[in-house]
């Protein structure tokens, strides 16, 4: 009994420390990093400050941990996808490609939030850390797809390649955040895969698995 309560009370605050930083998150997307004050946070958490502090010693410290959560979640929603891809690597590296230029991933709000969070990553030497920890995850993650498909098998020529890819991937994903009217459904997507794939020099267009129908009941 003694481990369930203490299993319950850590999963409890578990849950207070990811309400922090989601209500840091909403107020940086709707005002920018300043409105993110610990009395807004608080209050929009429905806490007291002093809870804040019991979680977080100073405000920084929960930005940061509000800008790690960001990266984290976008990074888990793009690779999601490689739970049903198929084993064929062109397969998994195209369903990979599609899912970073599609919702959720496209998102305006998350990219709304990066922005904002970009001046602190280069001031403040812990969010840069923060910044390289989670953009090199991402990558690795790329590269490790990449290295699965058939061809050069030197790591240094996979880090260059997953780096262009990367690239690619980031400038549609800026573009279809920014204005997301601007472009017809699906065109990101194939965008992204003609372009990913003239530099790996596979038709991985071709190769996107086909998106899992919902079953009725």
């Amino acid at each position: 009994m003694q481990g369930e309560r203490r299993k319950f009370r850590r999963e409890g605050e578990e849950r207070r420390r990811d309400a922090l930083v989601s209500a840091a998150l909403d107020l940086i997307s709707e005002g920018g990093p300043t409105a993110a004050t610990v009395r807004a946070i608080a209050d929009r958490a429905g806490v007291t400050p002093g809870l804040i502090r019991h979680y977080f010693q100073t405000k920084e410290e929960l930005t940061r941990e509000a800008y790690r959560a960001l990266m984290q979640r976008m990074s888990a929603e793009n690779a999601a996808v490689l739970g049903a891809a198929p084993a064929d690597p062109a397969a998994r590296l195209a369903a990979f490609v599609a899912a970073a230029l599609r919702p959720p991933v496209v998102d305006p709000r998350s990219m709304g939030l990066w922005a904002g969070f970009l001046h602190q990553v280069r001031s403040d030497p812990a969010m840069a850390e923060i910044h390289a920890e989670t953009y090199l995850g991402y990558r690795d993650l790329l590269q490790g797809l990449i290295a699965a498909l058939p061809g050069p098998a030197d790591p240094a020529r996979q880090r260059a390649l997953a780096i262009a890819c990367n690239g690619v991937i980031d400038g549609l994903w800026l573009e279809g955040c920014a204005l997301p009217q601007a472009f017809a459904p699906g065109e990101l997507e194939h965008i992204g895969l003609e372009a990913v794939g003239a530099i790996l020099g596979f038709d991985l267009a071709a190769s996107l698995p086909p998106a899992p129908t919902e079953e009725t009941p």
